[in-house]
């Protein structure tokens, strides 16, 4: 158990990542178009594509904005794929014992 929160934030920023890549490629954004209007380099936005970062609440509503999503939306989708990951990862423990 205790792992398992250790680990969380990794899941939470994967999530996050996954979730941004979605938005952005279903609004024809490039990393870098999304980047400048959001005012953020290139490679700070595909590090948060990849969940190698996090992102501070600020960040989350500037990306939103420019997304055209309400914070709070891109929030609950990210908690959604959260939830998801974490009942995969659950079903794969149960099935190994």
């Amino acid at each position: 158990m205790e792992n398992e929160v250790r680990k969380m934030p990794e899941v939470i920023a994967k999530a996050f990542g996954e979730e941004l890549r979605n938005a952005r490629t279903e609004r024809g954004l490039s990393q870098e178009t999304l980047g400048f209007e959001s005012g953020y380099h290139r490679t700070y936005i595909s590090l948060l594509e990849r969940g190698l970062k996090t992102p501070s609440l600020q960040t989350v509503f500037r990306l939103s904005y420019v997304l055209g999503i309400a914070p709070s939306e891109f929030i609950a989708r990210v908690q959604r794929r959260v939830g998801a990951q974490e009942v995969s990862r659950s079903q794969g423990r149960e099935e190994t014992r």
